[in-house]
């Protein structure tokens, strides 16, 4: 194995990434290295490309970004066992100590020091990875490396849409971003009676009914609450799964939720948004607040539900090799696509 490998670097505070080489990762007495196969473009990884003012904030120059991956395991640190090289794998690309409350409770998505893949340390845009043997997750043959290379954002909508009970639910989606999209899917796989997914842009409300059985709303064009009607809702819908960061959906979501209605937020409205809270107060919604995945129990469920015939594969519009990064980003800040794949093996 060469000691130098392909690396996708946020090596300027400027808008961009830049392809560069750089030493294969040495890895501590209970690391893994991973051989990287596929990686998937994140909106986390859109906001490091144009540099805007989270990413200053956040992202340390240099860095190896990119946090969604799929590969398989090419050496042990001396500590790890239960895996083997050869093994094919993602990973928790949120990397946690184990001092904190929390941590200590087994809450590991909820501890404060957690630090990110691609974000704060070193990423897996990169042929070769550095993991901790805590964080991998090995591949059963069922999901090949497409799959596993979104499985980050699959986790994200898993734990969200999981939030609250969906059988038999009526649940409105705000967001048809790819997450918005995996949403839709989980619910539908687990039974939820109707599911709306709303947005603004067409094509991506487009893609979300090719990907699931799912009612797509361009609240730019269509009345939500004539379609409330049309599905014979009467009191409005029990579950909210709020994806798109923006509050004029949040504002519409607490409208047309029933009262003693439900709301997972995922998506982040900019700055600081105005909340009438007796709305919130009067209607006795519970709103929940999601970051990531429950490390490990979203990333079990996922997997046994992708293995019970959950299917979000027309999710991903987009495959590009590695060298051919630049389109892979023109494609996603596009506004037209789902997820788009880097091949770091073509």
């Amino acid at each position: 194995m060469t000691n130098e490998m392909r690396c996708l670097v946020k090596s300027r505070a400027e808008a961009g990434l830049w392809m560069e080489t750089a030493p294969v990762p040495e890895i501590g007495p209970d690391e893994v290295l991973i051989r990287v196969n596929k990686t998937g473009i994140c909106g986390t990884d859109i906001h490091i490309w144009n540099w805007d003012d989270w990413a200053r904030k956040t992202v340390p120059v240099p860095l190896i970004t990119g946090h969604e991956f799929a590969g398989e395991i090419v050496e042990l640190g001396r500590n790890v066992t239960g895996l083997e090289i050869g093994q094919r794998c993602s990973g928790e690309g949120h990397l946690i100590k184990h001092s904190s409350r929390q941590s200590r409770a087994g809450k590991f998505h909820l501890d404060p020091e957690t630090r990110g893949i691609g974000v704060n340390e070193q990423g897996a845009f990169a042929e070769y990875l550095r993991l901790p043997a805590f964080n991998v997750v090995t591949l059963p043959d069922e999901i090949d490396d497409e799959i596993g290379a979104i499985l980050d954002p699959l986790g994200n909508a898993v734990h969200t849409a999981l939030s609250f009970d969906l059988v038999g639910e009526d649940v409105l989606i705000t967001g048809a971003g790819p997450i918005g999209i995996m949403a839709a899917a989980v619910a539908r796989h687990v039974g939820a009676r109707h599911v709306v997914i709303t947005d603004v842009n067409q094509d991506r409300l487009d893609l979300a009914a090719r990907v699931v059985d799912v009612v797509p709303v361009n609240v730019a064009q269509q009345d939500l609450r004539e379609v409330e009607a049309g599905l014979k809702m009467s009191e409005g819908f029990d579950v909210g799964l709020e994806m798109s960061g923006n509050q004029t959906a949040l504002d519409q979501m607490i409208d047309t939720l029933v009262m003693g209605g439900r709301i997972a937020m995922l998506g982040i409205p900019p700055g600081k948004s105005p909340v009438d809270w007796s709305r919130i107060v009067f209607k006795a919604i519970t709103i929940k607040g999601v970051y990531g995945r429950e490390i490990f129990e979203t990333w079990y469920k996922m997997i046994a539900m992708l293995e019970n015939g959950l299917d979000v594969s027309k999710v991903i519009t987009h495959r590009f090799a590695a060298r051919d990064f630049a389109q892979g980003f023109a494609a996603m800040q596009s506004g037209s696509s789902g997820k788009v794949v880097l091949d770091w093996r073509a």
